[in-house]
């Protein structure tokens, strides 16, 4: 099993690449396009599928790189609808 700092270093950021998002070493899949198929119900098994050459470590990543992102974010409640 990857530590932690192993498996962040899956992921990269470089103002090169896709405008300096996140995205999945050696690739142009941002976290957030992962995080987005995995929010509409993909499976981990049909991204696998679709995108040769991921890993499912690198859609682990993904997940470990939103949340440790998210740690010291402070939300204000989301608006759902207008009053």
């Amino acid at each position: 099993m990857m530590s932690e700092q192993e498996m962040l270093e899956r992921i990269v950021i470089d103002p090169e690449v896709m405008t300096g998002k996140p995205v999945v070493r050696g690739t142009r899949l941002t976290v957030e396009y992962i995080l987005g198929l995995l929010a509409q119900g993909a499976s981990v098994e049909e991204i696998l599928e679709e995108y040769v050459g991921l890993t499912r470590e690198d859609i682990q990543a993904c997940l470990l790189f939103a949340s440790k992102s998210l740690e010291s974010t402070t939300f204000m409640p989301l608006e759902i609808g207008a009053a």
